[in-house]
Formats: C-alpha cells, structure tokens, sequence
C-alpha cells in the first residue's frame, strides 16, 4: 500500500460461486470490432452472476475491464501495471523501483501546477485512492462517486505518460521508502522472518529478493533509472484497467480511448525467468529479537495462483489455518495451550512460491514443540483423507469470505484485476468456483503429500533475554 510495501497482497484468492457463461442475446461477440477507426477490440465477455463482465483491447495495446453494476453507488477504478519486484534488474542493484513508484506515482506531472495535484484532485471529487505493489503487479487504486469517474480517467491516463520525475522528487520518495523500509523490515519482527523465508528458499527466481527492496538498492536509485524504469513498464501495453461498480459501460469505454488512446506502447523485455520450486533443500536459521517467546515461521513449496492444483490447496490451507476451529489452531492454541496465535497462507503468485505459516509460542515453550505438532498433522493430511464435515465447512468458509469481499465495488475490481494480470484471464476466477467445489478428500490428501513431503524453510526469532537451557527446559505447567 501507499504507506507500506505490500508484502502480502489480496489475501482472498481463487474462490468464486460465479458461474463462467457467454452472455445471451445480441451485442459484440469476442474479437469483433465495432465501427469505427482504431475501435477498442472486444476480447471477452462472461457473466458473474447477473452482471456483465466485458474486456476490450485498445489498438496501443492497453486491456480494459468493465463491470457495470447498476445497484452499486459507488464505482473501483483500478490501473494494473504487469510489474513487480520481479521485472527489476537486481544484477545491477535496482530492486525497489517497483515500489519506489507506489510512491512517485503521486508526487507530481508535468501538466500539474504544482505537486500533489493528483491527490488534491481526487479528494475534492469525494474519491479515495491508495496503492499496492507485489511481485508480479503494482496496482493503482481509485474509489470514485459515479459523477467524478471522468476525472478519474482524465487523472490516471495523464500520470501513465506524463510523471515529471525531477531529481528533487526521486530523492524525497527514495528517503521516504528508506525509512519505510527501516520500519517495516529492519525494525520488524516478522519482516525480518519473511525477508529471509523467501530469501533463503529461492536460489535464482527473483521471488527471492525482497518487494521494498534492498537499502542498498534503495538509497542507490537515482533520476536515470527511475525514468529508464518508468518509461519501460509504465505504458499501456503493460497495463489493465478496471472498473467495477455504477456507470454506464459504453460512455466509460469511450471516456478510456479519448484519454488513453494515443498514449504510445512500450517496447517491453522478453521476460525468461524460469519458474523454481522452492525451497528445494532444507533452510534452517534463528536469530535473537526482542521478542516475548519464540516466533516460528515455516515456509514450503506452494502452487501459484494459476495452478491446477490451487483449488486443492486452498482448501488444505482452511483446514489447517482458518480460523479457531482449524487443526492447527486447534492443536497449538486450543489444547497445546503452547501458542497464543496461528497463521497460514499461500502466495498470490504467477510462478509458483511459498505456503507459509506462522506460530506465536507462549513464554515457557519452544518453536521445536510447535513444529513437532504441526509435522504431526501434516502427516496426518498426507496419509488420511479428511472427513466429508472437515471438506465441507472449509469450502463454506471459503466461499463465505470470497462474496464478503465481492460485496464491494472495489472487490470485484481486485479479484479481476488480479486474476487477469496473474493467472493471464480474468475468467480463472469464475472458474475457479466449479473447481473449489469439486475438491475431493483424496485432492487434499494428495497436495499434502505434495507439498509438504520435501524440503523446507524454517526460520525462528528468540527472545534476547532467554538462554538456551529455559528455552528447552519449560518449567511443568509453565503456559
């Protein structure tokens, strides 16, 4: 987000009730042009439940999502940008400029008057705006009132192609993200654990270089590059907009190819990175914060968003971590009495990445007690199949929290959004609602033997003011 690095991005992933059907009736079918020189081309339609979802492509390259919805009050309009931590030059010391623009992107164009434009703008108008980046998108964020939609339009397509980028705005923001990274990494607990989770897992994807960047990178960036970086990935042919909410779909699209149309394509690099499987061998390290106990954090291979076997995943995952009646909740929390808290979830990711889970110890108790357990039941998950009850609540509760947050505007212009930029088709996420429903006992029990069978990561906090003797020796009864 614009005040942090977003090293989690949408938690919700890959569970919709949507059904994936061709709307009935006339209108444009999919690669057809309506009349007219350089006419967006319409390069799907699909239905979420009553609403139509329409995609076009501007002939500069740029991908456009319309979600019209006439008992909305508001409308999302969100810019998607295929870059992340992952298009960056790390060999040359230049991660942290995916999100280096988090921060620039608000600063100030060379058709503004003055600096902070975008944000004065866009706050007379009743609008909210934010941002996030990850590693395989940065995503800009608008949530308008129906009458200020053009000036959102007008506002995003100008700081697309016209960011002024002078030396005295670099320099600000990059001091800015250095000290967010000081907070957020170096000073943090958990962003410290998660900084080496991925950087000790991956050997050559660069999933393993941190979202906010190196500091050393950080406090290297200068104008040069910044511009070299956004004249490179900022361009429409690198770009999806969304839009979900109340509007009238035909006057928004012409709104879009009034302001976005002659802005010029980018000749974009070939991206080679292979996709790796991590961790392939087993990552063991501790280090000593100021913690109340012992902090745990296990990383294991995980299927990216677009896999065939996600659907399986997710649900292994609401078994294991979701919520207190969840297995490890259940064992560590619950009866254990050894943890006060439990976490777990897999990377939102086009290549595959990490399944990670996280456990809190009480004073008294080890991260060593906790990991025994847990390896306990992923076993059990890997040899027995969960009962029908077990399958069917978590795939209630999934699809319970998907339409909690398509209930909003700006919900299902995420959801879109994302699964269009990572999965490659917006429409993955329409079918993934079949595929959750069609999760067996013997689909769970097989990811787990997977996934969890292999190598692993584990990474763990201690507390300074403990020795190792009280670490390992719990006094009986101690919690």
């Amino acid at each position: 987000m614009r005040t942090k690095s977003c090293l989690a991005a949408l938690s919700l992933v890959g569970v919709s009730c949507a059904s994936l059907t061709a709307p009935s009736g006339g209108g444009s079918r999919a690669g057809s042009r309506p009349a007219g020189s350089g006419a967006p081309v319409l390069v799907s339609e699909s239905s979420l439940g009553p609403l139509l979802v329409r995609k076009w492509r501007l002939s500069n390259g740029l991908e456009v999502i319309l979600l019209p919805d006439g008992a909305s009050t508001s409308v999302a309009f969100m810019t998607w940008f295929r870059v992340g931590s992952r298009h960056e030059d790390a060999a040359a010391g230049e991660t942290g400029l995916a999100h280096l623009f988090e921060h620039l992107m608000f600063t100030q164009t060379t058709s503004a008057t003055a600096p902070g434009e975008f944000d004065r703008h866009m706050e007379a108008a009743g609008a909210n705006t934010n941002a996030m980046t990850y590693y395989d998108f940065t995503a800009y964020i608008d949530e308008v009132p129906p009458e200020a939609l053009p000036i959102a339009v007008r506002m995003e397509s100008d700081r697309m192609v016209n960011l002024a980028l002078s030396d005295e705005q670099v320099a600000t923001e990059r001091d800015v993200v250095a000290e967010e990274r000081l907070g957020a990494v170096e000073d943090s607990v958990d962003g410290t654990i998660d900084e080496l989770l991925y950087g000790q897992s991956f050997k050559q994807h660069p999933y393993r270089h941190p979202v906010i960047g190196h500091m050393a990178d950080i406090k290297a960036v200068t104008r040069d590059k910044a511009t070299r970086f956004y004249r490179t990935f900022y361009a429409p042919n690198n770009a999806v907009v969304v839009a979900a909410g109340r509007f009238d779909a035909d006057k928004l699209l012409e709104e879009i190819v009034r302001h976005y149309g002659d802005i010029p394509a980018s000749e974009l690099p070939k991206e080679e990175t292979a996709p790796e499987r991590a961790p392939a061998t087993m990552v063991r390290k501790e280090l000593t914060r100021p913690v109340p106990a012992d902090r745990l954090a296990l990383g294991f291979p995980g299927p990216a968003l677009g896999a065939s076997d996600r659907p399986a995943f997710e649900v292994l995952d609401e078994i294991l971590t979701g919520g207190p009646s969840a297995r490890l909740y259940r064992r560590l929390v619950s009866e254990a009495q050894i943890a006060s808290s439990v976490d777990g979830g897999a990377a939102s990711t086009r290549d595959p990445s990490l399944y990670t889970i996280w456990v809190q110890l009480r004073r008294g108790h080890t991260a060593e007690e906790a990991e025994a357990i847990i390896d306990e039941e992923l076993r059990t998950l890997a040899r027995t199949a969960v009962t029908d009850a077990d399958l069917d609540k978590a795939k209630n509760r999934i699809e319970t929290a998907f339409w909690r947050v398509l209930a909003s505007s700006e919900g299902k212009a995420s959801q879109l959004g994302e699964f269009d930029v990572v999965t490659g088709d917006y429409r993955r996420l329409f079918q993934r609602a079949d595929e959750i429903r069609q999760v067996s006992a013997d689909d769970v029990r097989r990811a787990a033997d997977d996934y969890f069978s292999g190598a692993r990561a584990v990474i763990v906090a201690r507390p300074k003011t403990d020795t190792a003797d009280k670490r390992r020796a719990p006094r009986p009864g101690r919690r």
